[in-house]
């Protein structure tokens, strides 16, 4: 008897077979780069591991600088990758470098060149831009298969840090007190002496595919110690032991520095390709936080949704009867709009700024945004903020019609152009002082003449459009011709002993969460600047806002 296969299972089982042939794709859209010997190499599989220098900054400064720009060893044949549009608003400037690697091919103190400073007067002006540079702690970035090159130090508690840079050198200064990177080692120790890094230990550490069904390997992380080590010879070099590289801090005789590099290879199966990230996000600074304080910031946060109802409950209240008493004045509200307009522009370019915000975190969140994928974090920003224009005139125009505001084109320039403007000019000017410095963060001019497009082009239509369909939406309701009066502002409801009033137990929620934030900025961590310029332009909408009757209605509006 012969068994009927129903069109059901022969549905099902091709659905099977098809997900078993599937093949998975990594989130942010970045392939695993797999790792060959040579004589195994393939279009599938790369020999030669590439070495990128990024640019240089310092937490002391707040000038970065190109790689080209100090006085360091350069690759002959000089190859610069694409960047996108969030890669060159950050200021970074990837390029190749000197140092060659070769996958499992161990390097051992391979000279790469040697920088001979003469008493003239450019050479001593490259060797003081050098100087400069080991005063203020400037950091060298590298980045290997799209992953920095971290330097991993103990620190107290037992715990390792991971530098994703390494600095360029240290200073022992006129008192003898070792700064920096100079207290490593008790060789550091001649007064008004420069001690320069110029041997650097790297190790690489790869994940193996023979177990998983891939070819070659793929690197999982990349870590170096820099060195200071002296060369008696220069044409055969010697990185074991050494007195380390001085530089005096004054230039009397001639000085020469040999660079130099070694390479080491390690296999671990047991960090995955997917998690090579963590071990840089885990030993991120500021993680050790004093819980005791969050716990005092969170009684008093508990008390501001307190103060808010019991304000609002008040406040209506207070409506509730003067809408009751019988009087002459029953058709008039206590307070009017001081400034429908900004008002309404501020709230329009809020929504524009908070929808960016929150699908930016929602993509970050799902992974399209982690750092393995350089510059996305920026470029979705700009281009997120840019398409949303419609919401701003939308929200912008209905606002500003419930007012029965008349300018409508007025209301749709300024929506459009007032906020952007305002930051765009700061932008410039910063720019324009970054550039003369000749600093790497100075943005090309193609850069800005691709954002001015981006904001005339796209981003101002597509507020006309809002806006337009906003003025056409008729009013739900009929709102009161008769305008708000302002009743006389006492000594406790103007703006500076409402500001001081009104601020004491918001700052006292926010100072500690604050302190990381702005060492976060000068951190270089500069996707938080955006979080700060909502947070300024929501106090713009609420200084547009009327405040009355009592000083802490600050906190209400």
């Amino acid at each position: 008897m012969k068994r009927r296969i129903h069109s059901g299972s022969v549905l099902v089982y091709s659905l099977v077979s098809y997900f078993c042939s599937c093949s998975a794709f990594y989130l942010p859209g970045l392939a695993p780069v797999s790792f060959c010997e040579k004589d195994k190499g393939g279009e599938d599989c790369q020999t030669v591991i590439q070495l990128f220098v990024n640019r240089l900054d310092s937490v002391e400064s707040v000038l970065p600088y190109e790689y080209d720009v100090f006085d360091f060893c350069k690759d002959d044949k000089e190859m610069r990758p694409s960047e996108n549009l969030g890669q060159v608003l950050f200021g970074e400037r990837i390029e190749s470098s000197p140092y060659k690697v070769s996958f499992k091919e161990d390097v051992k103190c391979k000279k790469v060149c040697t920088k001979a400073y003469k008493k003239d007067k450019e050479n001593a002006a490259k060797l003081d831009f050098l100087k400069m540079g080991m005063q203020l702690n400037y950091q060298h970035h590298w980045i290997i298969d799209n992953m920095p090159v971290t330097w991993c130090y103990d620190v107290e508690d037992g715990q390792k840090y991971c530098n994703p840079g390494f600095p360029i050198g240290c200073l022992v200064t006129l008192d003898g007190r070792a700064k920096d990177a100079c207290v490593i080692n008790s060789e550091f120790n001649k007064k008004n002496t420069f001690y320069v890094f110029n041997h650097v230990d790297i190790k690489i550490t790869y994940h193996s595919g023979a177990q998983e069904g891939w070819r070659g390997a793929r690197l999982v992380t990349a870590t170096l110690e820099p060195k200071s080590i002296k060369q008696a010879d220069e044409n055969n070099p010697s990185c074991e032991g050494g007195s380390p590289m001085e530089v005096p801090g004054v230039f009397e005789n001639d000085v020469s520095i040999v660079y130099t590099y070694s390479v080491t290879f390690e296999e671990n199966n047991s960090i995955k390709w997917a998690s090579r990230w963590d071990y840089i996000l885990v030993s991120m600074p500021h993680t050790n936080i004093q819980w005791f304080r969050y716990e005092d910031i969170f009684l008093v946060s508990l008390k501001l949704p307190g103060f808010r109802c019991l304000l609002y409950f008040l406040d209506c209240d207070c409506r509730w009867i003067a809408f009751r008493l019988p009087s002459q004045e029953d058709a008039q509200e206590e307070s009017g709009w001081k400034k429908g307009m900004l008002l309404s522009v501020f709230l329009g370019q809020g929504t524009q700024i908070f929808i960016m915000t929150f699908i930016t975190l929602f993509l970050a969140c799902l992974g399209f945004l982690s750092p393995a994928n350089r510059g996305a974090l920026m470029t979705c920003s700009v281009v997120l903020w840019v398409l949303l224009g419609t919401p701003a005139g939308y929200v912008s125009a209905r606002l500003y019609k419930t007012f029965g505001g008349e300018k409508w084109k007025t209301n749709v320039l300024l929506t459009a152009l007032l906020c952007p403007g305002i930051v765009f000019a700061d932008f410039f000017l910063m720019n324009l002082i970054l550039w003369v410095e000749g600093s790497s963060a100075a943005i090309p001019f193609g850069t800005l003449v691709a954002i001015l497009a981006l904001w005339f082009g796209i981003s101002v239509p597509l507020t006309f459009i809002g806006a337009y369909f906003g003025f056409k939406k008729p009013q739900p309701v009929r709102t009161n011709q008769i305008p708000r009066q302002i009743p006389e502002q006492s000594f406790f409801t103007k703006p500076i002993p409402g500001i001081v009033m009104g601020g004491i137990l918001p700052f006292g929620c926010i100072f500690i969460q604050l302190f990381f934030i702005l060492n976060s900025i000068c951190g270089f961590t500069a996707g938080l600047s955006v979080c700060l310029r909502c947070a300024l332009l929501l106090l713009e909408a609420a200084n547009s806002w009327s405040c009355e009757h009592h000083p802490l209605l600050w906190i209400h509006y």
